[in-house]
């Protein structure tokens, strides 16, 4: 009788799962454990290797929303242009909203941007803007969106109205209508949408942290990454300053464990320093040593200083994507370790 009852309900659930599939299409409904509901996420990588080990899956994920965010001049649109370069190396469409109307060229291709293939948008309002991302989702030709930055989306109502006007909720409103319509979109269309994110303070606060972004809450709950960019130090040479020492902040992770920090440096002129990433993975990972200010690798010393050994690693390619790779292996061990040890608790 049971087994009947079960067959009753196996037919019924199969007539409404093949009903979906033919009003809404293929792929509207799915089980988990199927084949396609269990891919591995498809990730374009950061640019960055102590970034890519910080987001647990390797890079920027395909058909979802990011939210880099930070003080001024902190490294947040580098982050950026750093994925925009990375997509291209990889075949893809990149496209960049500039909403600041601030966007560097000669520095975007210093950061390995092609420019000639890059997609520039500088709207006039935040609805424009927005509208042009929604546009370019739909149109599933375009593998990374850059908006930069929420803070500059200037509802239209603002700009044509007068100095002094009070316009509360104006641009929350905005941003939430627009994601609740691009979040959908944006997965089925495999596009990596990054929103650059300013700083403001609370006034008055006396407790906790006064920090705040702007454009409302919406952007916090729809995104799947958030970054949290700040600049630590600054790096110096016989000539002065030559760049800053950047940490960022995995705030929110949906697709791997949160909190992880990764410390980078982002020299002038040239961007995020690859070769920095894996001298401080490889001491991390015993791959490189160091003894004072002496570096080996493979038992043999190679440089003194750390500017040295950033200046062999560029110099021999081969090297520095031999380490990079025994890199990525040992931190894939590393996490594999983890869970197994999680697993075995679990069980206990």
């Amino acid at each position: 009788m049971a087994i009947d009852k079960n067959a009753e309900k196996m037919k019924a659930l199969d007539a409404v799962l093949l009903q979906i599939e033919k009003q809404y299409g293929k792929g509207s409904i799915m089980r988990l454990g199927d084949e396609a509901g269990n891919a591995e996420i498809d990730v374009i990588p950061s640019g960055c290797l102590t970034l890519d080990l910080a987001l647990g899956i390797g890079g920027s994920p395909r058909g979802r929303i990011i939210e880099i965010y930070g003080p001024e001049s902190s490294g947040k649109t580098t982050v950026a242009l750093h994925a925009i370069a990375e997509t291209q190396k990889l075949g893809g469409v990149a496209a960049f909203i500039d909403a600041e109307h601030a966007l560097d060229p000669v520095y975007a291709k210093h950061l390995g941007v092609d420019l000639e293939n890059l997609y520039v948008s500088q709207p006039d309002t935040g609805e424009q803007a927005l509208d042009i991302c929604d546009a370019l989702v739909r149109s599933s030709a375009v593998d990374m969106i850059v908006i930069d930055s929420v803070a500059a989306l200037t509802p239209k109502a603002e700009i044509e109205g007068d100095m002094g006007d009070s316009h509360v909720g104006l641009q929350a409103r905005l941003m939430s209508q627009a994601l609740r319509k691009l979040t959908a979109i944006v997965n089925k269309s495999h596009t990596c949408v990054i929103f650059i994110n300013q700083l403001r303070e609370k006034v008055g606060v006396m407790f906790g942290n006064p920090e705040v972004t702007p454009g409302g809450k919406a952007l916090k709950f729809y995104a799947s990454i958030r970054i949290d960019v700040r600049k630590m130090d600054t790096l110096k040479d016989a000539d002065g300053a030559m760049g800053n020492r950047t940490k960022a902040k995995i705030v929110k992770n949906k697709l791997a464990p949160p909190f992880k920090q990764a410390e980078f440096d982002i020299v002038f002129g040239e961007g995020i320093s690859q070769e920095g990433c894996i001298m401080d993975m490889g001491i991390q990972f015993d791959i490189i040593g160091k003894s004072g200010a002496w570096f080996s690798y493979n038992g043999e010393k190679v440089a003194n200083g750390r500017e040295k050994m950033r200046q062999f690693l560029k110099d021999n390619p081969e090297i520095s994507a031999e380490i990079q790779q025994k890199i990525r292996a040992a931190a894939k061990g590393a996490s594999e370790i983890i869970e197994g040890a999680s697993d075995t608790s679990e069980a206990d």
